[in-house]
């Protein structure tokens, strides 16, 4: 059987054979491997001419390269075809083709024969390959096989004319007023404590340094508790970056040098760790953090020693210009890298946040002053224009002056959607359409969605889907000079191309109604200086300062803030000791108007950069006023971190506000019933329970009264039947117990002779009689430990209602457990992120007024941080300001408890929460520095920190 089954299996065998024998020859005769790596990365020209030649021919044989001398010479040699040989051995078929072009998709083809030309429709001479030397290929263009996926620049789909790009302002930069105080000399005491804080500071700096280097070395962040890293922005090595300057400023210059170094192997076209760019983190960050660098390390001066930092900034750049690529050119905020993902055209999304929208200004300002091109001021001067001509619009936003959270950059009216039909429509179906929208050339005023038979059916277009015509007015398009005039898609007219298609293969609807920018979203505007909105409006005054005052659009975009502000959201808080101090609110439209509005007393610390922009704002464009607001807003961040038990403001709090700000005393009544505004229904419930606990009295004392009596009857029972003989045998009491009741009970069944019923009455007496006394013998610890029971009079009673808290009880008791600081309502996110708002308004206010009350303010500010944040090998974010820290190291990370139960919820210092964000070395850390630096160490009058405090050098 062996035989046969060889014999059966014995042509595959010999197929199997001769295929090895073929794959062997093919792979000694073409460059496999370059062949691969050709599938998933494109190749740079090579510099050599033959390696030039002889990739050509691998990777393009419809087009043979011109040949070198040594090709063209064998050419000649073999220009007469031979006459073909019988074949000696199995041919290897071709690839298929893509439109009959052999070696199509990209796939490698055979390899060419030798000899004669590289013609596919003739037969091949031999299947024995010529072996030739190996040709030098530089090794730069060779690329090793690999499945990774780089970004690759696509062509763009709505470029900008040259004609129409926005060039930066030139002349002579105007005269600005200075910003810093003028600092005279110092005494030596205020330098030795000055120098001795500065020193600390820089301490701490070099240890949360070296813990990133130790464990987290080319990562984005350090986890300063497990010890390991994390990659939240692409992986490209976010906290070395970020920190540059601030190695620089601190006077760390190997650190610096070292950093630089590895700055030189970054690859912005690839990440393994996100599939999308955050484009306003990355551009505050990255591009933020290399031109920082670049300026304070000497810029142009060093332009060989640190050129790289330069160099990667345009690199960088470069791959992010492609989120600018839209219909409107506003951003797309997450851009998919992925060429996969980057092919077809996109818009900007509906729901924009303003900070992210609006953040990208100096970063993309100060390239295009280094490098002298326009194109990258010209992306981010669009923005601005939109945003202007929201500002300026009489309908633009519900509070005149400032922005919503969230922004639709679509470039599309969404409600003019159904306006594709117009043509479609009877004569009287569009003049219904003309009249509701009152437009003279383009149809507005309904939803997407509407058809033309609800038109013509005489529907009310301002009625669609529960939309009021005041919310669809404000979706109108602005004026035609506002508005960008409408291009055709690129891909009309187009020979063989049609739009582009969306995920399910069904083309891109791409005509609308062209608008500028609008609030996004159907339902309620939300306005505020916090969390994303924060940092757009502390680039208006900054960008002024970049550009040198010569775009006063700047200026102007920045006093309708400051006076909307003033107008709608700023605050003072009630406190003891009636601090003058404010802080700014978050208000909440739902009609698109200023008249009904829903305010949230916020304290945040990301509204703390308020105090510094004010303080800008107000010395550049002399404004004594503002330069005041941010003072009491500096101020009110300050205090915020002194009466928490750290000494570190929460993330984000409500406080109590006043209904005036310049008379405001401090009312605790108020406060109470700001953190519980319930009180009305509390007293209701207490009464409800005094009628209740009232009946639960009564009740008791009848019961009470009833066991009273049956205790007594008990007793007396007792008392009688201890004075009779028993018979324990016939009534079951225990032999030796009461001898007198059982002696009672025989006398009487000796005398005369009982009936059943009464035998059987007085055993129910007398065994009723010894559970009452064996119970009781129980209760007073006679009886079996495993027995011992409640008292009867407990066991019979009702329960207690319980009594529920009185509006002061329940405030008192929610202050204790959440360790409330007075004129706060409630601590609603207690973290503390290592954030640096707060610090860098202090910082504002000592470099603008000159006084050391700031740096006071700021150094407690630091220890407390400090005492709080600090690990073994760095500082973590924390998750709870409101516990005081029982010493001046928080070295572990688990909560410490307390026995007592009713401490058991209290820890006795914040827990960790392993994170270090790079913000804490860019920011936090070189505030604190500068804080007691000397001030011409990045003074004010010279440069202009972005939001992510990076120093860029102003025009002078």
């Amino acid at each position: 059987m062996l035989p046969l089954r060889i014999r059966r299996y014995r042509p595959f065998l010999i197929g199997a054979f001769i295929i090895l024998v073929l794959l062997y020859h093919v792979s000694q005769n073409s460059d496999w491997e370059l062949s691969q790596s050709a599938l998933y990365s494109p190749k740079k020209a090579p510099a050599d001419s033959a390696a030039k030649d002889r990739l050509n021919v691998e990777y393009q044989p419809p087009q043979p390269p011109k040949p070198t001398s040594i090709a063209r010479e064998k050419q000649t040699t073999t220009s007469a075809q031979p006459t073909p040989k019988k074949e000696t051995g199995i041919r290897i078929p071709q690839l298929k083709t893509s439109n009959e072009v052999p070696g199509g998709f990209g796939l490698p083809t055979s390899a060419p024969t030798v000899g004669k030309a590289h013609d596919h429709s003739a037969a091949e001479e031999s299947h024995v390959a010529v072996k030739l030397p190996d040709r030098p290929v530089p090794e730069e263009h060779v690329e090793p096989t690999s499945t990774k996926e780089h970004w690759q620049k696509p062509s763009e789909w709505f470029p900008v004319p040259k004609e129409s790009i926005i060039k930066l302002p030139t002349g002579k930069p105007k005269p600005i007023p200075t910003v810093q105080f003028n600092f005279g000399e110092e005494s030596p005491e205020a330098k030795e404590k000055r120098v001795a804080r500065l020193n600390k500071v820089r301490a701490e700096a070099q240890r949360a340094w070296s813990g990133y280097k130790k464990y987290a070395w080319g990562h984005d962040e350090l986890t300063p508790v497990t010890r390991i890293s994390k990659d939240p922005f692409c992986g490209w090595a976010a906290t070395l970056v970020d920190a540059l300057d601030t190695l620089w400023i601190m006077g760390l210059r190997e650190e610096f040098d070292e950093a630089v170094e590895y700055v030189k192997e970054l690859d912005f076209t690839y990440s393994a760790h996100r599939s999308e760019i955050p484009v306003f983190e990355t551009t505050i960050r990255y591009l933020g953090g290399f031109l920082g660098a670049y300026d304070v390390s000497g810029g142009e001066k060093t332009k060989a020693a640190y050129k790289i930092l330069l160099d990667k900034a345009v690199e960088l750049a470069e791959v992010l210009m492609s989120v600018f690529d839209t219909p409107n050119r506003m951003p797309i905020l997450y851009y998919n890298w992925r060429p996969s993902f980057n092919e077809n055209p996109k818009r900007a999304s509906t729901r924009s946040g303003m900070a992210e929208l609006g953040t990208l200004s100096m970063e993309f300002t100060r390239l295009a002053q280094l490098t002298g091109e326009n194109k990258y001021y010209d992306a981010v001067a669009r923005i601005t224009n939109a945003l202007e001509d929201l500002q300026n619009r009489e309908d633009g936003t519900a509070l005149p002056g400032i922005f919503p959270e969230n922004i639709d950059a679509s470039g599309c009216n969404r409600t003019a959607q159904a306006a594709t039909n117009y043509d479609n429509l009877s004569d009287a179906g569009k003049q219904q359409v003309d009249d509701a929208t009152d437009l003279d050339e383009e149809p507005q005023g309904y939803t997407a969605g509407t058809t033309v038979q609800d038109i013509q059916s005489g529907k009310d277009p301002l009625d669609l889907n529960g939309v009021t015509k005041r919310e669809l007015n404000r979706r109108t398009p602005p004026p035609r000079s506002s508005v960008p005039e409408y291009q055709p898609p690129p891909w009309k007219g187009a020979k063989n191309q049609g739009p582009p298609r969306d995920a399910q293969g069904m083309p891109a609807n791409w005509d609308c109604v062209p608008q500028g920018l609008v609030a996004g979203g159907w339902g309620s505007e939300s306005y505020s200086m916090g969390g994303s909105q924060d940092s757009a409006y502390e680039y208006f005054p900054k960008q002024y300062l970049l550009l040198g005052g010569l775009e006063d659009k700047y200026r102007t975009m920045h006093e309708k803030v400051s006076a909307a502000v003033k107008k709608y959201l700023l605050f003072r808080p009630m406190a003891p000791g009636n601090p003058d101090i404010l802080f700014s609110a978050k208000v909440t439209s739902y009609d698109h108007t200023d008249q009904k509005l829903n305010y949230e007393w916020e304290a945040t610390h990301l509204t703390c950069f308020l105090g510094g922009m004010y303080g800008l704002g107000g010395k550049i464009f002399g404004s004594p006023e503002d330069v005041e607001i941010g003072r009491k807003l500096a101020d009110g961040c300050a205090w915020a971190y002194e009466v928490m038990p750290t000494g570190i403001m929460p993330e984000y709090s409500m406080v109590l506000p006043c209904a005036k700000a310049d008379d405001c005393q401090w009312n605790q009544t108020a406060w109470y019933n700001a953190i519980d505004t319930e009180a009305e229904w509390r007293d209701e419930q207490l009464k409800k329970w005094e009628v209740s606990h009232a009946e639960w009295v009564q009740e008791v004392k009848m019961l009470k009264k009833e066991h009273a009596e049956a205790e007594e009857a008990a007793a007396k029972a007792r008392s009688e039947q201890e004075a009779k003989p028993k018979n324990t045998y016939q009534t079951g009491l225990n032999p030796g117990v009461h001898q007198g009741m059982q002696q009672d009970v025989d006398y009487h069944l000796t005398k005369r002779r009982l009936s059943e019923d009464d035998k059987i009455d007085v055993a129910k007496k007398v065994n009723k009689l010894e559970d009452e006394l064996d119970l009781n013998n129980n209760i007073a610890g006679h009886g079996p430990q495993d027995q011992q029971q409640k008292p009867m009079s407990e066991l019979l009673l009702p329960p207690e209602p319980e009594k529920p808290l009185s509006h002061e009880e329940f405030v008192e008791d929610r202050i204790k457990r959440e360790n409330i600081p007075p004129g706060f309502v409630s601590l609603n996110d207690k973290r503390y992120i290592l954030r640096p708002e707060a610090i860098e308004s202090v910082f504002y206010y000592y470099r603008i007024t000159g006084s050391p009350i700031w740096q006071d303010k700021g150094w407690r500010m630091f220890e407390s941080v400090i005492a709080a944040t600090r690990t073994d090998i760095a500082h973590s974010a924390i998750d709870n300001v409101a516990i005081a820290s029982t010493s001046t190291s928080a070295s572990t990370s688990t909560p410490t408890k307390d026995k007592d139960e009713d401490d058991n919820r209290k820890q006795t210092k914040p827990s960790f929460t392993d994170s270090m964000e790079s913000f804490w070395l860019a920011e936090t850390l070189k505030y604190f520095y500068l804080l007691f630096a000397e001030p011409d160490v990045v003074s004010l009058d010279e440069y202009v920190f972005n939001t992510e405090a990076h120093p860029f050098k102003r025009p002078t």
